[in-house]
């Protein structure tokens, strides 16, 4: 039976996003109601965490910027501390739409994490170049790793079981692209199973994307280097986390 809404936490990292977050915690709200979200605010040098605290969310500040892996691992702390055995996490500039969040719980029934895919039949959703090019080697890499098919493994909508939680509460990499690459391979070597759902994507709310084709090369690069890195790392034991 698929986890319910009062049992998720909706973890929305967010760093300068003021101009977006209230509407996407109004959205989330609504469509799915009595679901529990909180905002973390990342740092941020604007009004993020005054504008999300008034739409509603719960609040966590970070003291300075950490990113997007330093705020989920301050939301699946807060999770395991406060009785969530699932975190969703849901971008604060507005591409993720709420409406498929049930089909990322319904997933859990059979997996520990489940990825929200952009690139899987739903949704006109476009990536082109050297990016495009790199997202699809690293799926093709990390299919491999965690033994399942896998189209979008850069994808930051995710829903998260028990043992993720568990696991990720004291184990989720902060670096660059680390709450994307290296997360998998930590669930995937702890002895979780990974899947993925497709899901419909939008362009951002507000703010401005975070590449662009002058840093897609760089993007290329460092997403290698994120899972070289994974894959050299030690071992996380899941039963280590399990009973925490």
């Amino acid at each position: 039976m698929p986890f319910s809404l009062s049992d998720t936490l909706v973890v929305m990292p967010a760093f300068n996003e003021e101009e977006s977050v209230a509407a996407v915690v109004a959205e989330v709200e609504a469509k799915l109601p009595g679901i529990t979200v909180l905002v973390v605010d990342d740092g941020s040098l604007d009004r993020t965490a005054e504008v999300a605290k008034a739409a509603g969310a719960r609040v966590a500040s970070m003291p300075f910027n950490m990113g997007v892996g330093g705020a989920m691992r301050l939301g699946f702390q807060y999770a395991k501390e406060n009785g969530f055995p699932v975190v969703v996490q849901v971008d604060a500039d507005g591409q993720h739409d709420p409406d498929g969040v049930p089909s990322l719980l319904a997933a859990l029934d059979e997996a520990d994490l489940v990825i929200g895919a952009r690139f899987s039949g739903q949704g006109d959703y476009e990536v082109k170049g050297p990016r495009r090019w790199a997202m699809t080697v690293l799926s093709r890499v990390l299919s491999r790793v965690v033994q399942s098919p896998l189209k979008d493994t850069t994808s930051g909508f995710k829903a998260n079981g028990p043992k993720a939680v568990a696991l990720f509460a004291h184990s989720f990499p902060a670096e660059y692209l680390g709450d994307t690459v290296e997360a998998l391979v930590i669930a995937a070597r702890a002895g979780l199973k990974v899947t993925q759902v497709p899901v419909t994507m939008r362009p951002r709310a507000a703010g401005q994307p975070s590449h662009n084709p002058i840093k897609a090369a760089v993007y290329l690069a460092r997403a290698f280097v994120a899972l070289l890195v994974a894959l050299m790392r030690p071992r996380t034991a899941l039963k280590e986390t399990a009973t925490a």
